[in-house]
Formats: structure tokens, C-alpha cells, sequence
């Protein structure tokens, strides 16, 4: 059934191109332009979210796995972990999410998009550096296709929202339950690619053990980059906590697997290699979505106290 099913809705068609395009066309067109200006210069997020990914991330598994790599864990899987940890941003999960929780999806968009162009070139670099495996990657065709699923449908959404913008202020589309709809169509396509990996052979214990391992990680990141952006001295808004804690904590599957069977092409244990990332995907979807009503409660909490605060001043 599920098979059947999958076929119909072609996800490497229907999810890598058409959904992530509707989601930026979505953005592109209920964004508003001064927003997506005034995130262009948000220098301080964009270093934050950008070095998280392709620094702090890697480091922080490279350390986790060598403190794993003694023990009983299968060692294919350990590979997979630093694999995972040189992945790009995503260029759709975080963006919907951030907007669900209305926090900053200016910045969301812009570093969903920089860091998807820049993972074309650092992630390949960073998997040679970490892992020891390197392979030409086709710099054009990814880069074509994000420019068509990402930087085009972007562009269009904006222009059509400045040629009608009152038209659409008067007739509210409700772009949210569409953005909604489309990250459960990821969500089900996903789930279904990941079990349907007939080939790749772990026993059940290690699958357990990678999916306990992953919701720990994740949980633990979220609480430490949330820890660290609400510091005081660093002076970020609660909207850009919420973007910097989905953007820096997520990884793309859309980018990740055709990278990694590009390097791992030939390797036996490519089926294995790919695990931790087709475990991480659904995962940061199923967790951000409990994050959204917890953090819109937090921003909202925050906000009161700041006006409660002022009124007294």
C-alpha cells in the first residue's frame, strides 16, 4: 500500500522539486519586503546559524563519536553520525517551522537558502576532512536546482505580492494550514523512504539504538542553542531564537542523500551510511513540531513581560 502510494505521489519529483518550491513561493509571497530587506543584514544570526552548521555541529559530533567509537556500536553507523554532522541546512523543514511559531522567517529563508549554496561546496570538503572519502560532486546541476526550487520561486512570490499586495491583504490566503499540508507530505514521504531501505541490514537493536541516540542529540541541541541565544549579552530577539534553534539544529535530506551516495558511490555500506540521516530528517520534523507551541507560549510570555516592564519604566 504504502509502496503503491509512494508511486503515485513521486517524492523524489513531488517533494524535492514541486513542495520545496511551493514552500518558497509561499514565503516569497506573504513575506514582507521590508522584512526580507531588514534580514539581509542580520549579520550577527546569519554567522550564528551558518557557523553552528558547518562548525560547531561537525565538531561536536566528531567528539560524540569518538567517544563511541570503542563501544559495541555498529561502526558503519558511527560513520554515518559524522556524515550527518557535515550536512547543509534544510531548505524547507525550518523554514515552515519558524513560520508556524511566528518567529523570524526573514532570516529562516535567507539561511535556509545561503546555507543550502554553500553545503553544495563545504559539505563534500567537510566529509573528506572528518571521514576521509572525496568525489567530484555536480556543482551544476545542485546549484541549478536550488536556484529553481529556491532562489526562483522566492523571487516570483515577491513579485507578485508588490504588484498586488492590497489585493492580497484584502483576500487572506491562508498560506500557513498551506505550508502545513505540505510539510506533512514530507513527513510522509520520508517516513516511507526510510522504512522502505529494504537493503540496508541492522539488526534491531542498533536501529533502536541510532533512533534513541538522534532524539537525545536533537533534544539536547535545541536546549543548548536556545541555552545560548537567550543570553542577555548577545541581544538576540526571541524571533530570531526560534529561527536560529530550527535552522542551526536541522539537516537536509534533499541536499544530503544525493551528496552522500555521490562520495559513498561503490561502498557497500552506503545503505548503512545513509541511516543516521533518513533517522535525523523525520525526527527534526516530529520534534519541531511539538517545539511550536511551547515556543510560541515562551515568545508570547516574553513579550508580555517586556511591555509589562516598559510600562513601569
Amino acid at each position: 500500500m504504502r509502496t503503491s502510494l509512494l508511486r503515485i505521489l513521486r517524492p523524489e519529483i513531488t517533494v524535492k522539486f514541486f513542495a520545496v518550491a511551493i514552500i518558497f513561493f509561499n514565503s516569497g509571497i506573504s513575506l514582507r519586503s521590508e522584512d526580507l530587506r531588514r534580514a539581509l543584514v542580520q549579520f550577527k544570526v546569519h554567522f550564528f546559524i551558518q557557523g553552528w552548521t558547518f562548525i560547531v555541529f561537525p565538531s561536536l559530533i566528531y567528539l560524540l563519536v569518538s567517544l563511541m567509537k570503542d563501544g559495541p556500536f555498529d561502526k558503519l553507523l558511527l560513520q554515518g553520525l559524522l556524515v550527518l554532522g557535515c550536512m547543509p541546512p534544510p531548505v524547507s523543514s525550518a523554514v515552515i517551522l519558524t513560520k508556524a511559531v511566528s518567529g523570524n522567517e526573514a532570516a529562516a529563508i535567507f539561511n535556509s537558502a545561503v546555507g543550502s549554496f554553500l553545503g553544495i561546496f563545504i559539505t563534500p570538503s567537510l566529509i573528506l576532512l572528518i571521514v576521509g572519502s572525496a568525489v567530484d560532486v555536480p556543482v551544476t546541476s545542485i546549484f541549478l536546482q536550488l536556484s529553481l526550487t529556491v532562489v526562483l520561486p522566492l523571487c516570483l512570490g515577491q513579485a507578485i505580492r508588490r504588484r498586488h499586495r492590497m489585493w492580497l491583504e484584502r483576500n487572506p490566503i491562508p498560506f500557513g494550514t498551506i505550508g502545513s499540508a505540505i510539510l506533512l507530505l514530507i513527513i510522509y514521504t520520508t517516513f516511507c523512504d526510510t522504512f522502505l531501505q529494504t537493503d540496508t541490514h541492522l539488526d534491531f537493536l542498533s536501529l533502536i539504538s541510532i533512533v534513541f541516540l538522534i532524539v537525545i542529540l536533537q533534544c539536547a541541541l535545541l536546549g543548548l542553542i536556545f541555552f545560548i541565544t537567550t543570553q542577555p549579552w548577545l541581544d538576540f530577539h526571541p524571533t530570531d531564537t526560534t529561527a536560529m534553534m530550527f535552522c542551526s539544529s536541522h539537516k537536509s535530506l534533499t541536499l544530503g542523500i544525493p551528496i552522500i551516495k555521490i562520495v559513498f558511490s561503490g561502498d557497500p555500506g552506503l545503505s548503512v551510511i545513509t541511516v543516521p540521516l533518513l533517522v535525523y530528517h523525520p525526527t527534526q520534523i516530529l520534534l519541531g513540531g511539538i517545539m511550536v507551541p511551547l515556543l510560541k507560549e515562551w515568545m508570547y510570555s516574553v513579550g508580555r513581560n517586556r511591555y509589562t516592564m516598559a510600562k513601569h519604566v
